[in-house]
């Protein structure tokens, strides 16, 4: 039986329990029975507030960019500390908000979506990748970032990590991975990675 509400329903309240409810279980389980079950609410109650099953996803949508768009750091920061602060603060977003990792990351997920939500996660990525490419490029201009690699493959190489350490952190948070993962350490061997070599200084 849903628990009693005693506040009102918002929209924010439904497209967060449906992102929750898409990360534990997948979209398929997105029905109109889960989702007011995870509300504490009436089957109908979701549907005064939206029309339809796609326009929740749109929510959804809308609401994972703006959750993830707070993540972007400060563009005046030098290179390698605005990658660091992107890739820290990406993993803490995708572990405090269960299903965001599995909606930005999966390519079937994507699919899924409403054409209209499937444009606003694109969108979102290749923002994210935008901004973490200028950090590279400028680094390698100003000598932070080795040159001897090309920046697109230096930012497969920091997009594939951070991705990868983020699904790793949703899979903690669920319990399903034996040993934590230590963003902080990640991200310290990156910037290993991305500075530049002694064999191969800048000039």
């Amino acid at each position: 039986m849903p628990r009693q509400r005693t506040t009102p329903l918002t929209r924010t309240e439904i497209a967060d329990a449906a992102i929750h409810l898409i990360g534990e279980r997948g979209i398929s389980a997105l029905t109109t029975t889960a989702l007011a079950k995870e509300l504490g609410v009436s089957s109908g109650a979701p549907f005064r507030h939206f029309a339809s099953r796609d326009e929740i996803l749109c929510a959804v949508g809308e609401r994972v960019v703006e959750l993830m768009g707070t993540t972007f750091p400060d563009e005046a920061l030098p290179p390698l500390e605005r990658l660091s602060q992107l890739f820290l603060s990406r993993i803490q977003a995708v572990t405090r908000h269960g299903g965001v990792a599995r909606i930005i990351f999966s390519d079937q997920f994507s699919k899924a979506l409403p054409e209209q939500a499937s444009a606003l996660i694109q969108a979102f990525i290749a923002r994210t990748r935008s901004f973490a490419l200028e950090a590279i490029a400028q680094g390698a201009a100003s000598g932070q970032i080795r040159q001897d690699v090309p920046a697109e493959h230096l930012l497969v190489l920091f997009i594939g990590t951070m991705q990868h350490a983020a699904f790793l952190s949703a899979m903690n948070r669920k319990g399903a991975m034996a040993v934590p993962v230590a963003p902080e350490s990640v991200i310290a061997s990156i910037r290993t990675l991305l500075e530049p070599s002694p064999i191969h200084p800048a000039p």
